[in-house]
């Protein structure tokens, strides 16, 4: 009688297929609901609303986060998780678990942005300028808040999971460094949040594949001869030259940010200037970009006899790939967003033309990431990210906490040995 026993072990080999959890034994249930219930009770909650609002108040721009990285070191070793600092100059990676593999990545990026807040409240901006506009204040304090809840769990884990506290997301590729710096050369997976005040707090959204755009600046230079306004058959007009390339790159995925030129109204210049981004749902359409933009420029500079000069800050501000979702690991994050907000608050996200550096992470390994809503209904009016008016709802800290760390806890048990 052993077709009976054979049909049973087909039958949980696919249903294991199709449920990881069955294979690993994992509730995932009841873990989300554990982990939730522990980051909303009282005193963990307030202790999150007190590390978001510190941060908040110290704003530090890119590679300058010395504060934030104190109060950083100072919560992790309160909770005896060992950490390596400095990381790609201000970062900071911590562990937790058994030491052993499979790594998995938890990321939060820790800069903030040169704009004025001016939302009156307790805990504005104290740095003249200078403004956690972007939400990142969130993300680190919600990557601590899970770093907290696996610390609870760690003698359960099945593997480690490597925090990483990165620097220098806005403009400077800091996840670009952060993989320089080795910050993830152990980690086969990893797993990201960004806040979202255009979705209501309590949902999640993202998509598998190509979700975020890659984007690159650059800035051209048109050399010509100056002259004369009265006596322009003299001269080698750059500005008329800058404008037709101008128009002739409008055909393609760009936008021209700034025009510089000359001061008198009398005189044609010598030198025009300007520059601005390009933007592709893939790195190869990136690539195709930067080729076409020097192209155009040239060919328009050439035909009004003038020189033209294309920089592409390759190095001191480095293209953004395109941040493109693992399915697999989309797949596995979506399934535990649904246990920590519910079915039908994990929402598909359309592409977005915007660009994050989380994209770095996604070009190495199998990556998620998700945007978390923070928009309170009750609150009016709702501004978006880079606002000097952006508002944050707190209630998302201890939702993001959860996520971060059931999605870890959740993997490592279904890698583990």
């Amino acid at each position: 009688m052993a077709w009976p026993r054979l049909f049973t072990i087909i039958v949980i080999s696919c249903l294991s297929k199709v449920h990881p959890q069955l294979q690993s034994g994992l509730d995932l249930g009841s873990l989300t609901r554990e982990l939730l219930h522990s980051a909303k009770e009282p005193a963990f909650f307030d202790w999150l609303k007190r590390v978001r609002r510190r941060i908040h108040e110290y704003p530090e721009l890119a590679f300058q986060e010395h504060e934030t990285g104190r109060l950083i070191m100072s919560e992790l070793e309160s909770l005896g998780i060992d950490y390596s600092w400095p990381v790609a100059k201000t970062g900071i990676v911590a562990s937790v678990g058994s030491g052993v593999e499979p790594w998995f990545g938890l990321r939060a990026d820790m800069d903030a942005l040169p704009i004025q807040e001016l939302v009156e409240w307790e805990h504005k901006s104290k740095k003249q300028g200078k403004m956690h506009a972007c939400g990142h204040d969130a993300h680190v304090t919600m990557l601590l808040g899970a770093a907290k809840l696996l610390e609870r769990k760690r003698d359960e884990l099945k593997g480690t999971v490597q925090l990483v506290f990165q620097p220098g997301e806005e403009s400077y590729a800091g996840a670009y460094h952060m993989i320089k710096d080795s910050a993830v050369d152990n980690v086969h997976a990893i797993f990201g949040l960004h806040v979202s005040p255009e979705l209501p707090t309590g949902t999640v959204s993202s998509r598998p594949g190509p979700m975020l755009a890659g984007s690159a600046r650059f800035q051209v230079i048109i050399q010509g001869k100056a002259g004369h306004a009265a006596q322009p058959h003299t001269t080698r007009d750059r500005v008329l030259a800058a404008s037709l390339g101008i128009l002739s790159l409008q055909h393609l995925v760009v936008s021209i940010g700034f025009v510089q030129a000359g001061q008198a109204a009398n005189l044609i210049p010598e030198t025009v200037s300007f520059g601005g981004t390009f933007r592709s749902m893939s790195n190869e359409g990136l690539s195709y970009l930067q080729q076409r933009i020097k192209k155009v420029i040239e060919t328009q500079a050439m035909v009004h006899r003038c020189t033209a000069a294309t920089d592409f800050f390759e190095e001191t501000m480095r293209p953004y790939p395109a941040t493109v979702n693992d399915e697999s690991m989309y797949e596995h994050a979506k399934k535990v967003g649904e246990y920590v907000v519910g079915k039908s608050n994990v929402l598909m996200m359309p592409m977005n033309m915007g660009a994050e550096d989380f994209s770095f992470y996604s070009n190495k390994m199998a990556a998620a990431f998700f945007v978390i809503g923070t928009r309170n209904e009750t609150k009016k009016p709702k501004y978006g990210l880079h606002s000097p008016y952006l508002i944050i709802d707190e209630d998302v800290l201890p939702i993001g906490a959860a996520f971060h760390a059931a999605v870890a806890i959740s993997y490592l048990d279904n890698h583990g040995r």
